[in-house]
């Protein structure tokens, strides 16, 4: 496939085939065979099964240890699911390969590290969705990767509140006072270096963030469009609670563009760069 799109694009293309990890070179093409010609940007379900052997493949040599790594590109789940896999997306099909239980999506650009307390929800589903147990365990995993996976010796978490004026005393809503405050205390208890929550509207100023290594969201459209107004096109998305390395871009398929050549490659690079970053200081 990768061969043909150059040959479209009239661009040189030869690559040595990936056989092991001792003997692979600097850039080397794992093989693993469509089930039918693909056409730049048309949706075939045939191919479903191969989006899914890729995944597995990359998920087993990271688990093994053969990689050290893995980086992916944006998936159509609707077209997965047309050829009848059950697929909610990437993060949740890692978390079930690998067993885990719980994993937390972190968007990494624009000098900001925005985690998320939940993800793809109707709004309407999100406070039913914010318990003092989830977060205190996705606060737990933003804490032990942030030392493990970045380096970084007693993590800084601002965290934010749901609420308008996070919750204005009780006056715009209770979950302040009632789960997320409750969470935060005690972790902080413990020694983690955890605070809020704060008003969204002021957690992103600058002169807040100066005081933070990573923030918590909580809910998908509070945290990313500020990440995104920093880093659209540079921003990466990273799983935190897996036991493997993965990174991704922060973009989805934009099948209008495929195969003309007119893509912007800032957050495949991105991810690929701190994929390299993560990956080695894991061992």
């Amino acid at each position: 496939m990768l061969r043909e799109r150059a040959r479209l694009r009239g661009l040189p293309f030869e690559l040595p085939a990936y056989t092991s990890r001792a003997t692979a070179p600097a850039v080397s093409i794992l093989s693993i065979p469509v089930a039918a010609p693909v056409t730049p940007g048309r949706l075939d379900p045939l191919n479903a099964p191969h989006v899914i052997a890729l995944l597995d493949r990359a998920i087993d040599g990271c688990s093994s240890g053969e990689f050290d790594a893995m980086v992916t590109a944006p998936v159509q789940k609707s077209v997965i699911n047309d050829a009848g896999i059950a697929f909610s997306g990437h993060t949740e099909y890692l978390a079930e390969r690998t067993r885990t239980e719980h994993v937390v999506m972190m968007l990494v650009g624009g000098g900001l590290r925005v985690a998320l307390a939940t993800t793809h929800l109707a709004l309407s589903a999100v406070p039913g969705a914010i318990t003092r147990d989830s977060l205190e365990r996705t606060l737990r995993i933003v804490d032990s990767d942030l030392r493990l996976r970045f380096g970084i010796a007693r993590p800084r978490i601002l965290v934010a509140g749901l609420n308008p004026h996070a919750g204005e005393s009780g006056y715009l809503g209770r979950e302040e006072i009632e789960v997320i405050g409750p969470a935060i205390r005690a972790l902080a208890a413990e020694g983690l270096a955890v605070s809020g929550p704060y008003p969204a509207d002021t957690l992103y100023a600058p002169r807040t963030l100066e005081d933070a290594d990573a923030t918590l969201a909580m809910y998908h459209d509070q945290g990313l469009p500020v990440l995104k107004h920093a880093s659209f096109g540079r921003g990466v998305n990273v799983t935190l609670g897996l036991p493997i390395v993965r990174t991704s871009v922060d973009h989805g398929t934009a099948l209008g563009l495929a195969g003309h050549g007119e893509v912007d490659l800032g957050s495949l690079r991105e991810a690929l760069a701190l994929a390299f970053e993560l990956g080695a200081r894991a061992h």
